[in-house]
């Protein structure tokens, strides 16, 4: 077999970039290495972000700088939000009321935020619901189902959909979404087989996304181990006995061990990082 050669060079590509144009140029950075984890004039927006983890996220995103913050939520937290107008009062925070389950309330929502901030550099995907009805074998009917996979997964999509429009026309942006440790194991004792479908969802969403959208933003997942917040007020204690035996640290993460890697997956520090997942669970993954 022979093989003609030619004077001009194919069009490959690969990941959405023609092998003409490699490498890719660098990013411009600080060189001071705290800088890289400041979020200074940012505008970001968090889902769920009026209660448990997506709170603290707000918080931290607050204390790193973020001047425009927009909370979607389904469940109004007055207090909590007043408190973050009174401690950053030079922020411009936003509470918006959306059902991650609908897709055209979230279209409309985000579009109403990009026009009042004008750029959007973080979206946090974070709204998420537990799975509490047990064996999925004694399910009545599928509402349970449907209900954990529509706020759990199908939420994620529509945020990312209409999140990814912007940050292409932007040329950047960062999406991170909450995953779990879930996505990786099956929790003992519980019976919670919605719930990991879901989030194992949401963690190969994050990978295929990272992909598509790596020549303009960043696509990243968080898995939280068990976290000491109200979603799982409900789970008695004989119960959390058998997690805290299961989990190395021996407990409970607190909500504000998380901010840590959601300021991080935010921030330019992380800039060569996408497609990544970041497990905080106290160990429980790696027994």
């Amino acid at each position: 077999m022979t093989i003609e050669s030619s004077t001009s060079t194919p069009a490959v590509s690969v990941c959405n970039k023609d092998i003409g144009s490699l490498p890719a140029a660098f990013p411009f950075l600080s060189a001071n290495i705290l800088e890289l984890f400041l979020l200074t004039g940012k505008h970001a927006v968090v889902t769920g972000g009026a209660r448990g983890i997506g709170y603290v996220i707000s918080e931290a995103y607050l204390q790193a700088g973020v001047s425009k913050l927009a909370i979607i939520d389904y469940s109004r937290n007055d207090e909590g939000i007043s408190k973050l107008r009174a401690e950053f009062p030079k922020a411009t925070i936003s509470y918006y009321d959306c059902d991650v389950r609908s897709a055209e309330q979230v279209q409309k929502v985000i579009e109403t935020i990009h026009e009042e901030f004008k750029t959007i550099e973080i979206f946090v995907a974070n709204a998420g619901i537990a799975w509490t009805s047990g064996a999925l074998i004694e399910q009545p009917d599928d509402a349970e189902w449907n209900n954990v996979i529509n706020v759990d997964l199908n939420g994620v999509y529509h945020c990312a959909k209409n999140i990814g429009k912007i940050f292409k026309q932007q040329g950047k942006g960062s999406l991170i979404m909450t995953a779990s440790m879930s996505a990786h194991i099956v929790n003992v004792p519980q019976l919670q087989a919605a719930y990991n479908v879901a989030k194992a969802g949401v963690l190969h969403l994050g990978k295929s996304l990272a992909v598509e959208w790596a020549p303009f933003a960043r696509v990243n997942t968080i898995s939280p181990g068990y976290i000491a917040t109200e979603l799982s007020d409900f789970v008695p204690d004989d119960i959390k006995n058998i997690w805290y035996s299961l989990t190395p640290k021996g407990r409970q993460g607190h909500p504000r061990e998380l901010c840590g890697a959601y300021v991080y997956f935010a921030s330019d520090a992380s800039t060569y990082t996408t497609g990544s997942d970041l497990r905080v669970d106290g160990g429980y993954c790696s027994v």
